[in-house]
């Protein structure tokens, strides 16, 4: 049986932010610059490279801004065309041209899985992808249409994992995988969240991208909340990875850059890079970088 096409993205966008208070205070912490681009751009960004039109984020209370950012300002745009600016006119009028993004609210914080659960109805019967705005992934890399690629041949779903310290596993979601014969992707025989190190059951950390089959809405309707009161994917997609006629759960192994921007310390190396490496700011940020770091102790 033929797979039907991947096309629609869904973006969890309803937390609060609390790490990055006082300044995700009265701003979602989506908002929060990445260099000139807000966070939440470079996400959907992604999914519209990898073909993804369809957008639809789950918000919560005082994320109009979002809604914003990706609308048309006509008066704007009026005042930049009218004064020859034509780089500012294209790089505003490009946040609305990444495809069609509707939202929806999350009324009640309770957890990732739930919050792909809101999404039911908008995906309908199709695999989807889940794209954590948290996590950015470098511009050169096409992780997202790797795993695309993966979950058309697999019929499954399809989750994304980084090699990390394993001192710290203890962090993120933890995978117990084996290899498929000829293949470039892993086999999910189950997956643990947040474990202690001496229990993880390898170093391969679950990052923010997946590409599901729409049988996991079924298993979240179904799922207990589990750790933290919350009702997680990982326990969704655990249940996925050992459930006959599936597809089961496959992944494919990331070794490309990814930038946390849900941490303080990785939110400001993730500007720093991503500006070095631009032609507009590089050449001046560098010679400027070596020098300040001359002068550290």
């Amino acid at each position: 049986m033929t797979n039907i096409g991947v096309t629609k993205a869904v973006i969890p966008a309803a937390g609060l932010g609390t790490r990055f208070l006082p300044a995700t205070k009265a701003m979602p912490k989506e908002m929060l610059p990445v260099v000139d681009e807000p966070a939440i751009q470079y996400v959907v960004a992604e999914a519209s490279k990898a073909g993804l039109s369809d957008v639809l984020m789950i918000t919560g209370r005082s994320k109009r801004a979002l809604e914003d950012h990706f609308d048309r300002r006509p008066t704007l745009e009026a005042m930049l065309e009218a004064k020859g600016d034509t780089e500012k006119l294209e790089a505003i009028r490009y946040a609305a041209s990444l495809g069609d993004i509707h939202y929806i609210r999350q009324g009640d914080p309770l957890g990732l899985g739930h919050a792909v659960l809101c999404a039911k109805r908008h995906v309908g019967k199709e695999p989807f992808a889940v794209l954590l705005g948290d996590d950015l992934i470098g511009p050169q890399d096409d992780l997202l249409t790797e795993m695309i690629r993966v979950q058309q041949e697999t019929g499954g779903s399809v989750i994304a994992l980084m090699e990390v310290d394993p001192a710290d596993i203890s962090a993120y979601g933890c995978a117990d995988v084996s290899v498929v014969e000829g293949q470039d992707y892993v086999r999910v025989h189950g997956l643990v969240e947040k474990p202690a190190a001496a229990e993880a059951p390898s170093n391969l950390a679950v990052i923010g991208r997946y590409v599901l089959h729409h049988e996991v809405f079924e298993v979240l309707e179904q799922t207990a909340p589990g750790r933290g009161g919350e009702i997680q994917l990982t326990d969704a997609l655990q249940t996925l990875a050992v459930q006959e006629g599936s597809g089961g759960v496959h992944a494919v192994v990331f070794r490309g850059k990814r930038y946390d921007t849900g941490d303080k310390l990785s939110y400001i190396k993730a500007v720093i890079e991503l500006a070095s490496g631009r032609q507009d700011l590089g050449p001046k940020l560098i010679p400027w970088l070596k020098d300040f770091v001359a002068t550290l102790d």
